[in-house]
C-alpha cells in the first residue's frame, strides 16, 4: 500500500504543479478565457488513464495463464522503464519547470483552443498513463485480491491534489528539488521489486529460464503471510524464495541506477556544479541545488 501511495503522491504532484502553474499564469495574464480549453485537457488526459487502467485489468482476464504472465512481465519491465526516466528527468529539470511550462503555454495561446487542450493533455497525461500502469502491476504482484494497491494509490493521489491547491493558494512552501530527491530515491528501491517481479512473471510464462533455480529461501524465517512479510511484499515487493535471476536483475537495476541518481545534479549531463565563466565578471553564475 505505502509504494501504492508513494507512486500516486509522485505523480499526482507532478501532475498537480503542472496545473497550477498553467493556471496561474493565465489568471496572472488575463487570460482567464482560456481556462476552459485547459480543464479540458486535463479531463481528457483522466479519462485516458482511467481507460488504460481498465483496459489493462479487464483484457487480461481473457488471456491464458502464460499470455498473462507474459504480459504482466512486459508491462512490468516499461512500467519500470518509465518510472526510471521520470525521476531522472523531474530531478534534472524541476528548477526549470516554469519557465518551460509557460514558454509552452504562451506558444498554444498564440496557436489557439486546440493547441491549449493539446497542451495540458499532454502535461498532464503522460503522469496518468504512468500511474495507471504502475499501479496495475503493483495490483497484481499483491496476487490477493486486496484492494490495499488502489486505496494506497487513491490516497497518494488525494494528497497530491491536496498540496496541489496549497502551492496554488500560496499556503504551503517545501524545497521541492529535496522531495523529488527523496521520494525518486524509494521509487527506485520500489522499482527495482517491481522489476524482479516482472522478470518472475516471465519465467512462469517460460519466456526466461531458470523459474526452479532459487537463490535462497527464507520463508520459514519470514512467511508470505505474516504482518511483516505482507509489508515487506507490499512495498518492496520482496518474494522469500526468489530466483538466481531475479535477484541478479534486482541487483543489476538498483544498485548502479540508485548510485547514479544520488550523484549530484548534471553529473549524468555532465554539467555538474562548476561555475560558467562570466564575461563581465560582476554577474555570479547559478549553481544547481540539490
Amino acid at each position: 500500500m505505502f509504494s501504492n501511495y508513494l507512486i500516486g503522491l509522485r505523480e499526482g504532484l507532478e501532475a498537480s504543479l503542472v496545473v497550477c502553474i498553467l493556471i496561474a499564469y493565465l489568471v496572472k495574464t488575463g487570460r482567464r478565457d482560456a481556462l476552459r480549453p485547459i480543464w479540458a485537457g486535463i479531463g481528457v488526459a483522466v479519462a485516458l488513464a482511467l481507460g488504460f487502467g481498465c483496459a489493462l485489468e479487464f483484457g487480461s482476464q481473457e488471456l491464458t495463464f502464460e499470455a498473462q504472465e507474459m504480459l504482466g512481465g512486459s508491462l512490468s519491465i516499461v512500467a519500470v522503464g518509465l518510472v526510471t526516466w521520470m525521476v531522472f528527468w523531474m530531478r534534472r529539470t524541476a528548477r526549470h519547470l516554469k519557465a518551460e511550462l509557460h514558454g509552452k503555454l504562451d506558444s498554444a495561446l498564440q496557436m489557439g483552443t486546440a493547441a491549449l487542450v493539446a497542451t495540458a493533455f499532454l502535461a498532464v497525461g503522460r503522469e496518468g498513463l504512468e500511474t495507471a500502469l504502475f499501479v496495475w502491476t503493483s495490483v497484481r504482484a499483491a496476487g490477493d485480491g486486496s484492494p490495499r494497491p488502489l486505496v494506497g494509490a487513491g490516497l497518494g493521489l488525494a494528497t497530491a491534489v491536496l498540496l496541489g491547491w496549497l502551492f496554488y493558494r500560496g499556503a504551503l512552501r517545501i524545497n521541492l528539488a529535496k522531495f523529488f530527491t527523496w521520494t525518486g530515491g524509494m521509487l527506485v528501491v520500489v522499482a527495482a521489486g517491481v522489476l524482479a517481479y516482472g522478470v518472475h512473471d516471465l519465467q512462469e510464462a517460460d519466456f526466461l529460464p531458470g523459474l526452479t533455480s532459487k537463490a535462497f529461501d527464507i520463508s520459514g524465517t519470514i512467511p508470505p503471510d505474516s504482518w511483516y512479510g505482507t509489508l515487506l511484499k507490499g512495498v518492496f515487493n520482496f518474494q522469500p524464495e526468489p530466483t538466481v535471476l531475479q535477484v541478479t536483475v534486482w541487483l543489476l537495476y538498483l544498485i548502479p541506477t540508485l548510485a547514479l541518481f544520488l550523484a549530484p545534479v548534471g553529473f549524468a549531463s555532465g554539467k555538474g556544479k562548476v561555475k560558467e565563466p562570466d564575461d563581465q565578471g560582476s554577474q555570479p553564475s547559478e549553481t544547481s541545488q540539490a
